[in-house]
C-alpha cells in the first residue's frame, strides 16, 4: 500500500488554531473550531490504521471537488485492483441513536444523518469518475475510529464500520486480490489533479489586527512563551526559530500585509529585540523598497 496524498492539517483548521489562541470565538464558531479538531485527531487515527494495510493500492487523504457547482469532501480512498474504496471518517464519541432516519444524540439533538453525507459523496464521485472515463467499482464506508462511541438502534448496514469492527474489516481488506497497473496510477493523478480549492477565510469569525492578543504562541500547547521562550509545558524554541514560525502565523492570517521588522517585533508582543528580528528577518527574506516602505518578501 502507497500513500500517494498525505493527509494535513486543513488550512481551515490552520488558521483557527491561530486565531483561537489570541481571541476568544463566539459560540458557532468555538463549536466548529472543536469539531475540526477532533476530526482531524479522528482522521490521523484513521491513518494510524491503515498503514497496516497491505494490499497493492494506492491512498488518497482529504480530497475536495466540484461537481455541477456542488462541493463535496472524501476523507480518505483506497484505490484497488478492481474496486475503489471511499472512507467517510467519524470521530464520535459518546452514546447516540437512531429513530427512523434521525441520528439523535442521548439528549435528544438532532444531528446530520452521517449516511446520508456518504450516499452523496459517492455519487458525486461517480459522476467524477464517468465524466472523465474512469469507470470503477465503488465501495463507500462510514467508518467510526472513536472506541467510546455506541450506537443504539444501529442497523444492519453493511456500509457503516463500528470500532469493534475495524479489525475485522482490516483482515477483509488484506484478503482482497489486488495487483496495480498503470491504469490505476492514471485514475490517482486524475482524481489528485481535479481537486478544487475554498477559501477557508470565508469560514472565519471576524477579526481585526487590534483585536488579537500578541505574542509568541506555543507550537505545541498554543499558550504564549515568555522572553525565555521557554513556555510553561515544558517547550523550548530558539529565536529564528520561534520567529520565523511567527512571520508564517502573520502572513497566513493577514495575507495582504507587509512583513516589517517592527511589524514583527509588536506581533511578537516584544518577546525578542528588533535587533533580532532583523537579522532573522534579513537572512530569510528578501528586502523590498527603502525607508518607511522597506518591507520584506518570501523568496520561493
Amino acid at each position: 500500500m502507497k500513500i500517494l496524498k498525505p493527509r494535513f492539517i486543513s488550512p481551515e483548521l490552520k488558521l483557527l488554531r491561530f486565531l483561537h489562541s489570541r481571541m476568544a470565538f463566539p459560540v458557532d464558531d468555538l463549536r466548529r473550531y472543536e469539531n475540526l479538531e477532533k476530526g482531524f485527531k479522528g482522521e490521523q487515527q484513521f491513518d494510524k490504521w491503515s498503514e497496516d494495510i497491505l494490499i497493492d493500492g494506492l491512498i488518497l487523504n482529504d480530497l475536495l471537488y466540484e461537481v455541477n457547482k456542488t462541493f463535496f469532501q472524501i476523507d480518505s480512498v483506497l484505490i484497488s485492483q478492481g474496486t475503489l474504496f471511499q472512507f467517510e471518517v467519524k470521530n464520535f464519541e459518546g452514546d447516540y441513536c437512531i429513530d427512523g432516519d434521525k441520528w439523535l444524540t442521548l439528549s435528544g439533538s438532532t444531528i446530520k444523518n452521517p449516511l446520508h453525507q456518504l450516499e452523496r459523496s459517492e455519487t458525486m464521485l461517480k459522476q467524477l469518475l464517468q465524466n472523465s472515463g474512469h469507470n470503477m467499482h465503488i465501495e463507500s464506508y462510514l467508518v467510526f475510529i472513536n472506541p467510546n462511541f455506541h450506537l443504539y438502534n444501529a442497523p444492519i448496514n453493511q456500509s457503516i464500520i463500528f470500532p469493534t469492527q475495524l479489525s475485522r474489516f482490516l483482515d477483509k481488506l488484506n484478503r482482497t486480490s489486488s495487483k496495480l497497473n498503470g491504469r490505476h496510477s492514471k485514475l490517482a493523478e486524475y482524481l489528485v489533479s481535479v481537486q478544487t480549492f475554498q477559501s477557508p477565510y470565508k469560514r472565519l469569525p471576524n477579526y481585526e489586527y487590534d483585536q488579537l492578543a500578541k505574542g509568541i504562541c506555543c507550537p505545541r500547547c498554543r499558550a504564549f512563551m515568555g522572553e525565555t521562550l521557554k513556555c510553561k509545558c515544558g517547550f523550548e524554541e530558539a529565536p529564528a526559530a520561534a520567529i520565523l514560525r511567527s512571520v508564517e502565523e502573520f502572513r497566513w492570517l493577514f495575507p495582504n500585509e507587509r512583513i516589517t521588522t517592527n511589524g514583527i517585533y509588536e506581533w511578537c508582543g516584544g518577546n525578542v529585540s528588533r535587533k533580532v528580528i532583523w537579522s532573522i528577518l534579513s537572512k530569510n527574506f528578501q528586502l523590498e523598497g527603502h525607508g518607511k516602505s522597506a518591507h520584506y518578501v518570501k523568496v520561493n
